[in-house]
């Protein structure tokens, strides 16, 4: 494990070290910590869209699913490319022509100052929720792997965000997820080579994987499994695409880079839908039993199935990289809630407190509370992480299935069919919201699984087809019945009541008018590719050491290529520089 130790101890540093680099350009405004000033390019804020949705959980609690159940899981992933793709051709550009600093910005422009207020208090005990599930599954894998206590390991993985967070803002949230994406590239298509090399090839991998792979065990009723297909789709537009996850796409510089940015998030969840469950399809029929040498982990045994086939089947040093990998994933989910969070309080909540009070404070000033709120914020994380990592009765995949089937749907509906619908009451999102966490109890108490199979003479669902059945209750119930509510509002409006009216007219007259760069973009897209691609380098340099480590000699190859194709990248950044072509052309 000496090795092992080494690698993740280099990541760290590098990790810090990319805060540091990036605080000078975060010191500069509220609006550069919390968005880079809107001054990014597409690969940045698209790497950062991707690991926005990429978290420690596809590696452990999604990989856990695929050992047990086979392809069903991609259902998820696929829905996710689906959503980014609607984030192309309709979402991300319009993200970007709000012409805001923060979600909540967004919200208030569209709904008006009330709902700002109620979503921004709601926003934030969600992410608090939200980032405590990536970081309790980080802790999970983690404690595992080291054998440590999994509460020492959330507060020293959890502060290690804070730090950078709170010292670089967005700035340093993207470019680390940007060097992140490329570990999680590294660490995945190496893993994948050498898991369809074990089993000869993906024909054996799909022929050879135990209950079937399509269909997988226990699924006596295979239409159940077309329904989460079908219903992830919307699912994931719903939480994907709407006013609060469109700090996505805010820090975009113009119009252009908006939409490359949702094209290269939707490639590369395209892609990795596939490789990242490569390993643990393989697992289920070369190491059966994978999920038994962690059994002290409970339901949660089958989660640590990456870890198990990279320990056996890998170069030394690869479970190293490998959490890395975990780390950037719940890294990158953790940091970009601190830093919206921190966006949110001061923009929506403080500073309005403050213009009720007729005090005014200056920018440098509410950039240091900024930076105040991602420090408590971060505190918040790591105790809602202690609280999940008390529920050893849940898988992790399940765990993520309910917040996000259960909590986050029914508050992002308005705020998604909101984009669509004009002319709404101003008590609209919040009455839809208190509708759709009924519809959410109903499904979990009243019309469950059993009872809804029932009315069609079907006597009892396997375990997991319950799991399944409630997922699609709960999605079918926020698409039909919450979603339509919020639609059937506009019935209820009355312009000449609606104090809101010229701000929402200006609002959607935004969301349609392309953002152009200003002349002074071309120094700080310099700026971006000089300092990502010297980071890169770095990077690159590590992993070409790990080629020393002892191991056979296709084993320090591995190293060297994967070296070689991220120095490539760096170089070509720190080449672009030094060139005379605009920043757009890259």
């Amino acid at each position: 494990m000496f090795y092992d130790y080494l690698v993740i101890g280099l990541y760290f540093i590098l990790i810090l070290a990319i805060g540091v680099v990036f605080s000078r350009m975060a010191s500069k405004s509220t609006s550069d910590y919390f968005r880079g000033g809107g001054r990014m390019l597409w690969w940045m804020v698209g790497s950062t869209a991707f690991m926005a949705q990429f978290s420690a959980v596809t590696f452990t609690g999604a990989a856990g699913k695929a050992f047990n159940d086979g392809f069903a899981i991609c259902a998820v992933y696929i829905g996710n490319t689906f959503a980014f793709y609607c984030g192309y051709l309709y979402f991300a550009h319009r993200f970007r022509q709000m012409r805001v600093d923060t979600p909540t910005e967004a919200i208030k422009r569209r709904f008006g100052p009330g709902n700002e207020l109620f979503f921004s208090w709601a926003l934030i005990v969600f992410s608090f929720i939200n980032a405590g599930v990536w970081l309790n599954a980080l802790g999970v894998f983690t404690s595992a792997v080291f054998e440590a206590d999994i509460f020492v390991t959330i507060i020293g993985i959890g502060l290690t965000v804070v730090f950078v967070s709170v010292l670089s803002g967005a700035w340093g949230v993207v470019a680390s997820d940007f060097v992140q994406t490329l570990v999680v590239a590294v660490v995945s298509v190496a893993t994948a080579i050498v898991a369809l090399v074990l089993v000869d090839g993906p024909v054996n991998l799909v022929d050879n994987f135990p209950g079937g792979f399509l269909i997988g065990p226990n699924m006596n009723y295979p239409l159940i499994l077309i329904g989460t297909f079908i219903f992830f789709l919307p699912k994931q537009i719903i939480t994907m695409m709407n006013l609060h996850d469109s700090f996505r796409f805010l820090g975009a510089k113009d119009t252009i880079n908006a939409r490359k940015a949702a094209l290269l998030a939707t490639t590369l969840m395209g892609v990795g839908t596939i490789i990242w469950f490569i390993p643990p399809w393989a697992a289920a029929s070369i190491y059966p039993d994978a999920s038994a040498d962690y059994a002290q982990l409970g339901n949660k045994a089958a989660d640590a199935v990456y870890l198990v086939f990279a320990k056996n089947a890998m170069p030394i040093g690869t479970v190293g990289l490998l959490m890395a990998g975990l780390f950037a994933a719940s890294m990158s989910s953790m940091d970009s809630a601190l830093n919206k969070n921190a966006g949110i309080f001061v923009r929506s909540i403080y500073q309005p407190f403050l213009a009720k009070k007729n005090k005014q404070k200056d920018d440098k000033k509410l950039l240091r509370i900024s930076q105040l709120v991602s420090l408590i914020s971060g505190m918040g994380v790591i105790a809602v992480a202690f609280y999940f990592a008390t529920l050893k009765e849940l898988s992790l995949y399940e765990l993520m299935m309910r917040v996000s089937t259960m909590v986050q749907l029914p508050m992002m509906v308005p705020l998604v069919v909101g984009i669509v619908v004009k002319k709404t009451p101003k008590w609209a999102p919040w009455v839809t919201i208190v509708l759709g966490l009924g519809v959410s109890w109903m499904v979990d108490n009243v019309i469950t699984p059993d009872v809804f199979v029932s009315w069609f003479g079907v006597d009892s669902l396997t375990s997991r087809e319950i799991v399944d059945m409630n997922i699609i209750l709960t999605i079918a119930g926020h698409v039909f019945i919450t979603s339509s509510f919020f639609w059937a509002t506009s019935l209820f409006y009355n312009e000449a009541k609606d104090e809101n009216k010229l701000e929402t007219d200006r609002f959607f007259e935004d969301l349609v008018t392309p953002v152009i760069a200003d002349d002074q973009q071309d120094e700080v897209d310099r700026q971006q590719r000089n300092k990502l691609g010297g980071m890169v380098l770095v990077m690159s340099a590590g992993i070409m050491l790990m080629a020393l480590i002892p191991n056979p000699l296709w084993g320090r190859l591995l190293f060297v290529v994967c070296s070689l194709i991220i120095g490539l990248i760096g170089y070509l950044f720190k080449r672009s520089t030094k060139s005379n072509t605009t920043s757009s052309s890259i």
